[in-house]
């Protein structure tokens, strides 16, 4: 029997400083963002040959998440997710799926709230 496994390789907490937000003062004083990424491959090849060129590095995951939360400007944290995810398939062709969060912390509204999040998952298609 033939089988094939997927690990689960998760990136908690990455922080940025960015400005995104509908508001002008978001876009202005910027606040405090976080990313959880949860990467799903195939690790055999990595494992067999113990060689990080064929795993899904995660210095490099968190390279392209800084890319475009860092030099994009968005006004919604569902666009900025979904670009995200777009960016870390791209980057990975070795990878079948992947789930984000991004946490948005200091929000300019009168109610107090820790932070907003979107979670997004994502899956490449079978060729």
């Amino acid at each position: 029997m033939k089988s094939s496994s997927l690990v689960k390789l998760t990136i908690n907490n990455a922080e940025f400083y960015a400005y995104h937000g509908v508001k002008t003062e978001e876009k202005k004083l910027g606040g405090k963002f976080q990313v959880d990424l949860d990467l799903y491959y195939n690790p055999t090849n990595a494992i067999v040959n113990d060689d990080v060129n064929y795993a899904v590095n995660y210095e490099e995951a968190i390279y392209v998440l800084q890319q475009i939360i860092i030099d994009e400007n968005y006004n919604l944290i569902e666009t900025l997710a979904n670009d995200m995810l777009q960016a870390i398939f791209e980057k990975f062709d070795n990878l079948e799926k992947a789930t984000i969060r991004v946490r948005k912390f200091n929000i300019p509204i009168q109610q107090i709230v820790r932070c907003m999040e979107v979670e997004q998952t994502m899956e490449r298609l079978s060729q």
